[in-house]
């Protein structure tokens, strides 16, 4: 394409890619996971693997999207010319991130669909109207919001409100609106965490986080999630990370705003955990109550029934929406760039395309949306991720790999990033995609 739209400004693309890496996962899964195992036993786990995926996978994508200022398939069909192995192959590989973008996008557009709902009776007060009954709350949670054919109107303003950012482009839509959305989902996550600390009984909250089970720590199980996690939050899966990439000039600091990314990614998982943990336990549920209604039912319980409850409800999930808001974006600029690339749409009638598609299909999913995402997420986003670290560490070679990443690099990286994408980073991938494979989930 020519002219295409880039990022303008370093911290743009930093927020950006923030932007794209903190949602559902960090909001809600995350807190989940730690719930699930324990506190610390399953934080020490998921922040070594951050490090791992930070200076390895996400580098990696971002450096092979700016290598062919294009999305998976022309990146992917560029690696294997590069081998002498002719471009076909190597798009034709590039198909399958894609489709996984696209299949996240629709499960993600059917999550969002929940949240916008959810943001709506807070701020309307028809959620604290409910009261703290868990079974009235399960019950709005369960048939009036993800059962099938549900949630049809919300998944629709969903979807709008993705359109309305997307079709101003990359530097005047999804930069300009990450700016606005990420600082302020930060400012609600700090505050909140704050209000919360001051409640009774959310010291327990923290105790809970703050504890380690030896055991936990020495079952595989709390690894291999907590790999899952960080690989799925920090959105390495060859499609969203090579795509913001692929906006980027060659000037770009890549390893600085990696490393960036993947540390304001972990604060929101960690300010998140604060906010519900505690919140949970001032609320009187215990902290090992995960689930899928952590936060739909138990949080939407806690917040009924303490002081100051309907503010706390309405900020928590307003920033609920602008987190799921800027990853849905990034999800579906994957499928929008491969219709302006290969099929030369403007950029409003690309975007009208995608997201319609992505709506339509999310109208028809809900029901199994959780299966949905289950299978995205196990087996079609390890895969691409794994594909993506082959094509660039492997078939492009070391030299390559390490050019495009040093590329604007104040410090550039050495062997050292070599071994450890082409190595660890594979190897942890693949387990990763057994994993999906063998326990039905690794995040």
């Amino acid at each position: 394409m020519t002219n295409r739209d880039s990022f303008k400004t370093t911290w743009g693309f930093i927020l950006a890619g923030v932007g794209s890496a903190v949602g559902c996962g960090n909001i809600w899964r995350f807190p989940i996971m730690v719930s699930r195992y324990g506190g610390l036993t399953y934080i020490i786990p998921y922040l070594i693997f951050v490090v791992l995926v930070a200076n390895s996978g996400i580098m990696e994508e971002f450096a092979l999207g700016r290598s062919a200022k294009a999305g998976p398939i022309e990146a992917f069909g560029s690696c294997t010319k590069r081998a002498g192995k002719g471009e076909g192959l190597g798009s034709a590989i590039g198909i399958v991130p894609v489709l996984g973008s696209l299949g996240l996008a629709i499960g993600y557009t059917c999550v969002f669909g929940w949240i916008v709902k959810y943001a709506f009776m807070a701020i309307t007060g028809k959620l604290f109207a409910i009261g703290p009954d868990m079974d009235a709350l399960g019950y709005t949670f369960g048939v009036e919001t993800a059962a099938p054919f549900s949630n049809n109107n919300w998944i629709i303003i969903a979807a709008v409100l993705a359109l309305l950012i997307m079709i101003f482009g990359v530097s005047k839509g999804i930069e300009t609106a990450n700016k606005v959305l990420m600082p302020a989902l930060f400012a609600l996550l700090l505050g909140l965490a704050i209000y919360i600390a001051t409640l009774p009984g959310a010291a327990d909250g923290y105790k809970y986080i703050l504890s380690i089970d030896p055991k936990g720590l020495a079952d595989p199980n709390t690894w291999i999630y907590a790999f899952g996690m960080a690989f799925f939050s920090l959105s390495v899966a060859g499609n969203g990370s090579v795509i913001y990439g692929s906006y980027l000039n060659d000037d770009e600091d890549i390893p600085f705003s990696a490393v960036r990314v993947a540390v304001f990614d972990t604060m929101a998982s960690l300010l998140a955990t604060c906010v519900i943990l505690p919140a949970m336990a001032a609320g009187g549920i215990s902290c090992d109550s995960s689930g899928p209604g952590l936060i739909f039912i138990y949080l939407a319980n806690v917040m009924n029934s303490m002081p100051g409850g309907k503010i706390v409800g309405i900020l928590f999930f307003v920033l609920f929406v602008f987190a799921a808001l800027s990853s849905i974006i990034n999800m579906y600029e994957v499928s929008v760039a491969f219709l302006e690339g290969k099929l030369k749409l403007k950029r409003f009638l690309a975007t009208a395309v995608a997201i319609i598609v992505g709506a339509v299909v999310a109208i028809f999913i809900q029901g199994i949306a959780s299966d949905w995402m289950d299978v995205v997420n196990n087996y079609i986003c390890p895969l691409g991720a794994l594909l993506a670290a082959i094509m660039f560490f492997w078939v492009s070679g070391d030299e390559f790999a390490l050019t495009e990443v040093n590329k604007g690099a104040r410090k550039p990286r050495g062997k050292g990033f070599i071994i450890l994408g082409k190595y660890v980073f594979c190897i942890a991938s693949i387990v990763a995609l057994v994993a999906g494979v063998l326990l039905g989930g690794i995040g």
